[in-house]
């Protein structure tokens, strides 16, 4: 009857609206990076969009743009480069890649989501305030689009050993999926962290808090070029913090995949 009708429709509904995350063709991703347009990450990020959707818009830029934060460029022209169908290359950072792309580059409707990464490196704790993989999460987020910025992290084996670029690949549709599927207010970014294991080594999932590290890590290691020249180059120690529980940096220390929310206010309300 009508009444079995009405519930019928209903359960189909509820099915649809449960999928509809994960059926392509139903919606608009832009992927962007700082590592580059040719950044192995990139093509790690790509497939996770795919799982998603045929519509998938990569613009990122020409160069490694790593450390850039929401660095726009203001003092030189912006170049764009076509790099293939639904594909650019552009000279600035990737705050510029995420503003052409929605106000000039994406033809049609604005994207339904903006991914960002997947960076070579993790951004957790301090770094968050230096990543241009945030930063271009954070223009999508300023655009009021949904966005995801994601890492694997590196160098918890050693430096030699390879980056385990399968983890993000094995479990970012899931992660991303889910939290499409769940949502989260729009002045909110979404920070996703791989950790430096191989696949069957990931324990779990964690919802985290942004930690904040107990060691200077960052240091200028002054050199001389073959003319006698003094040059300085930043590097990174490989020290580690002794991090509360619930923080992405004892997250990732302990092999799982940290999953923060960042927003952009940075007031501090004890303060006031």
């Amino acid at each position: 009857g009508s009444r079995q009708r009405r519930i019928t429709i209903c359960h189909i509904a509820y099915c649809l609206n449960a999928l509809l995350p994960y059926c392509p063709l139903l919606m608009r991703i832009l992927c962007t990076n700082d590592d580059g347009i040719h950044a192995t990450g990139l093509a790690v990020l790509e497939k996770i969009a795919r799982t998603f959707s045929d519509d998938v818009w990569v613009i990122a830029p020409e160069q490694e743009h790593s450390g850039a934060s929401r660095a726009l460029t203001l003092t030189a022209p912006i170049r764009v480069r076509q790099a293939g169908p639904k594909r650019f290359a552009i000279s600035g950072t990737p705050t510029d890649c995420v503003l052409l792309g929605v106000e000039h580059l994406i033809e049609g409707a604005r994207p339904d989501l903006v991914l960002s990464g997947v960076n070579r490196g993790q951004n957790i704790a301090d770094d968050v305030t230096f990543s241009g993989t945030i930063a271009g999460a954070m223009q999508g987020m300023q655009f009021g689009i949904p966005a995801i910025a994601l890492s694997q992290a590196r160098g918890f084996r050693g430096e030699e050993a390879p980056i385990p670029w399968e983890t993000a690949e094995t479990f970012g549709p899931g992660v991303v999926g889910k939290l499409i599927k769940h949502g989260w207010p729009k002045d909110v970014l979404m920070n996703v962290n791989f950790p430096d294991l191989p696949p069957d080594e990931v324990t779990e999932v964690e919802v985290t808090a942004q930690g904040r590290r107990d060691q200077h890590i960052i240091y200028a290691d002054k050199r001389t070029d073959p003319r006698g020249g003094a040059y300085f180059w930043l590097v990174f120690h490989g020290l580690r913090s002794a991090p509360p529980e619930g923080t992405d940096l004892r997250a990732i220390y302990e092999g799982r995949i940290a999953v923060t929310p960042l927003h952009i206010d940075l007031t501090h309300m004890e303060t006031i």
